[in-house]
């Protein structure tokens, strides 16, 4: 049966504002199962719908975030924690006169596990003080070099409090997002996967996929809420955003990413997470040890 829901109103636009503030601050830590740390301040800025490799886990301290997840519209109020699964396109956008300040610690694909995707995509926002409590000590442990132990142990608590509130919601979601997830447009997707970095050209995914191109682009659209270009630019600019970690220069980050050139890089980079390659992986960014 065709889904019936509504697109959801595309957020009001954010006005340019050269005083906007975009202050980032991201590392990796050595951490099993983190994949970054970021933190942000955000006075004027709006995410265009992108996916992500890894579960994001979010808490906004100041202000708020409106996003839209799956064709539904959601917030981020202060006694929340919001969990994005892993390949669903979201969104962002300040909520708030103010902007947010956030706290995001991205967890590896294999942390939850797939199962649990469409309970996630179903109820991200999970109001449980307990958890916000624990989210908020496992940054502090995770900006604490020498803490590595504590660290583990509090994303430990972390993630059997997150994996509690899913299971409530396991079954029905997961049904609901297998059928979201028609067969052309995952296998779509799983070719974008496995030519991140040299691309695919969409008469060639035509031909492997035995499709149509605009079907395979309807497809693709309809089941992930994002282009299968938008799906694969976030891609790489996933992949750019850890090898800037490792410490390589943002021009050989471009080349083995799949970018044209730097320029096409920090194009696609800043649109995407808000600041350059360059000032995401500043002097003062901090290494994992």
């Amino acid at each position: 049966m065709a889904d019936q829901r509504q697109a959801p109103q595309e957020a009001p636009a954010v006005r340019a504002d050269p005083a906007a503030r975009r202050d980032v601050s991201a590392w990796r830590p050595g951490v099993p199962g983190v994949v970054e740390v970021l933190h942000a301040h955000f006075t004027g800025y709006a995410y265009p719908m992108h996916v992500h490799e890894a579960w994001t886990l979010l808490v906004v301290d100041d202000g708020a975030v409106r996003y839209d997840l799956d064709r539904h519209e959601h917030g981020t109020p202060h006694d929340t924690v919001t969990l994005l699964p892993p390949h669903v396109p979201h969104n962002g956008s300040p909520a708030a006169p103010g902007g947010f300040r956030k706290r995001v610690v991205y967890l590896d694909s294999s942390r939850l596990g797939e199962e649990l995707i469409g309970a996630a995509v179903d109820g991200p926002e999970l109001r449980d003080p307990v958890l916000r409590r624990r989210v908020g000590q496992l940054h502090s442990a995770l900006g604490r070099r020498g803490d590595e132990l504590e660290a583990e142990s509090r994303l430990a608590l972390v993630g059997g409090r997150l994996r509690d509130h899913l299971r409530r919601h396991r079954t029905d979601a997961a049904a609901h997002l297998e059928r979201r997830d028609p067969v052309l447009a995952r296998r779509l997707r799983e070719l974008l996967d496995a030519r991140v970095v040299a691309g695919v050209p969409l008469e060639e995914a035509a031909r492997l996929l035995h499709a149509h191109p605009a079907h395979l682009v309807r497809a693709f659209s309809g089941a992930y809420g994002i282009a299968p270009h938008q799906y694969l630019m976030s891609r790489r600019v996933g992949r750019a955003r850890r090898l800037l970690l490792d410490g390589l220069p943002p021009g050989e980050v471009a080349s083995v990413t799949g970018f044209y050139d730097q320029a096409h890089l920090t194009r696609h980079f800043k649109r995407l997470v808000g600041v350059t390659p360059g000032r995401f992986r500043g002097p003062g960014a901090r290494s994992g040890g």
